[in-house]
C-alpha cells in the first residue's frame, strides 16, 4: 500500500509540473491582437487587427475530425514541413471558421509576412489575410466538442438578438490551450458583426 501511495504522489507531482509548464508557456505565446469595445453580461464586442494566418480547408464540419486533421497539417508546417525546413513559433488561439466545411487557421507571428514565410510542403496549406473586423465573443471552459460549440453559438446569437446587435453568418471557434492542458481551459465562439452600427456607450 505504501508503494501505491508513493506512485500516486509521484504521478501527482508530474501532473502538476506538466500543467504549470504549459501555463507558463502560454504567457510567452504571441496572441491574436484585439481591443474590447464593450462588455455585456454574456458576451463582449471586440475589434481585431488585420492578421495573417496559415490555413487549411477541411471538407467536413465535425469539430473532432476537422480539428484533429487540420491541426496535424498546420502543425507539420510550423514544425519544419516547409521548403526551408524552418520552425515557426506556435501562436494562440487556434481558429476554425465554422460552416458546411471548416477552415483551420494558425496565426502567423508578426515577424513574418506573405513574402518572408517559407513555402509549405503541403499544397493544401494557404496563406490567408484576415482583414480587420469587429466581432462579438462568448467564452466557455473545458474541452470543446460539437455540442458545446453549437450550444454557445446559439447562446451568443440569442444574446445578440436581445441586444439588437446585427451579425453575419461568419462564426469562428477559438481554442487557447494545448490538448494536454487540463487546468484553466479557455474556448470562444466569435461572430463577425454586420457593421459598426452599435452604440458602445449604451
Amino acid at each position: 500500500m505504501k508503494i501505491v501511495y508513493i506512485i500516486l504522489g509521484v504521478a501527482a507531482v508530474v501532473f502538476i509540473g506538466v500543467q504549470v509548464f504549459f501555463m507558463n508557456g502560454q504567457r510567452n505565446i504571441e496572441t491574436y491582437p484585439y481591443k474590447v469595445n464593450k462588455k455585456y453580461k454574456d458576451f463582449e464586442l471586440r475589434s481585431y487587427e488585420a492578421t495573417l494566418f496559415t490555413a487549411v480547408n477541411m471538407s467536413g464540419n465535425k469539430y473532432k475530425e476537422s480539428s484533429s486533421k487540420g491541426f496535424s497539417v498546420l502543425a507539420g508546417y510550423i514544425f519544419g514541413g516547409n521548403k526551408k525546413n524552418e520552425k515557426i513559433a506556435m501562436t494562440s488561439p487556434v481558429a476554425m471558421l465554422l460552416g458546411d466545411s471548416t477552415t483551420m487557421m494558425f496565426m502567423v507571428p508578426k515577424k513574418f509576412n506573405k513574402e518572408t514565410l517559407p513555402q509549405p510542403n503541403e499544397s493544401q496549406i494557404k496563406f490567408r489575410e484576415e482583414p480587420a473586423k469587429t466581432v462579438a465573443a462568448i467564452s466557455f471552459g473545458g474541452w470543446a466538442n460539437d455540442e458545446k460549440i453549437e450550444k454557445y453559438k446559439q447562446e451568443l446569437t440569442n444574446a445578440l438578438n436581445r441586444e439588437g446587435v446585427k451579425y453575419t453568418n461568419r462564426f469562428y471557434f477559438l481554442g487557447y490551450n494545448a490538448p494536454f492542458e487540463v487546468l484553466n481551459r479557455k474556448n470562444e465562439i466569435i461572430v463577425e458583426l454586420e457593421s459598426i452600427d452599435y452604440d458602445v456607450t449604451k
